[in-house]
């Protein structure tokens, strides 16, 4: 079996968790409250520079030309065409690009993209790609799972869930899940624990980031 596959009881009762979180919920319902769901497109773009700064380090450590070329590919989409996306995204919910650009990270987006960097920085190829896959396979999962549920009336919603259930954003998972298998094959057991553990973590902050939007966390002192 997959390393993947392996992953999949570890990584299904968070997937669960959040489908069931209010937030979601709500979400796929199209009855969300805007100042929530405002709260998180604003720290999805700060958490979405160092993304892209996780693209960045893997293709510094990617281990052949090929890997190489995609990782340098992921991150040029991410700056010059995801975040211009996502502005005008914003935009739909009267957000400005100069709100965006001075948002300050939350707690929990602050803790997530330290771990992710660090991840990056100090840890191997395979733990970068163990951090970086549960934001792809988690938000695949949500997309997909809401879309099954029937779109929500609110077009701006609906808009989301297609993004993330549609068949672009499939095949990006399904490249992170195919090269997480890839690198993991011939790993020992240690290391597989440790790709496990890392995955885990960066799962629980996607359940997070969304509980963070929720509560409109802010630091307490």
């Amino acid at each position: 079996m997959s390393f993947t596959y392996d992953l999949e009881p570890v990584a299904e009762p968070i997937w669960e968790a959040i489908l069931e979180h209010p937030m979601v919920e709500e979400l796929g319902a199209g009855t969300l409250d805007e100042e929530p769901f405002k709260y998180w497109v604003r720290q999805d773009y700060v958490y979405l520079i160092d993304y892209a700064r996780m693209f960045a380090h893997g293709a510094t450590k990617a281990p052949n030309l090929e890997r190489m070329g995609t990782f340098a590919e992921l991150l040029e989409s991410t700056i010059n065409t995801e975040m211009d996306l996502h502005r005008e995204y914003a935009a739909n919910f009267g957000i400005s690009e100069t709100e965006l650009e001075t948002t300050e990270p939350s707690p929990t987006t602050r803790a997530y993209t330290d771990f992710l960097v660090r991840t990056a920085t100090t840890g191997t190829f395979g733990d970068l790609v163990a951090a970086l896959l549960p934001c792809m396979w988690g938000f695949n999962e949500t997309g997909k799972r809401l879309a099954a549920r029937g779109l929500p009336a609110d077009d701006r919603y609906a808009t989301w869930v297609e993004m993330y259930a549609g068949d672009e954003f499939t095949e990006l998972t399904t490249w992170c899940k195919d090269l997480m298998n890839d690198v993991a094959r011939d790993k020992s057991e240690a290391e597989r624990e440790r790709f496990q553990n890392l995955f885990r973590t960066s799962a629980r902050y996607e359940y997070r980031f969304w509980d963070a939007a929720w509560r409109r966390e802010e630091w307490s002192v």
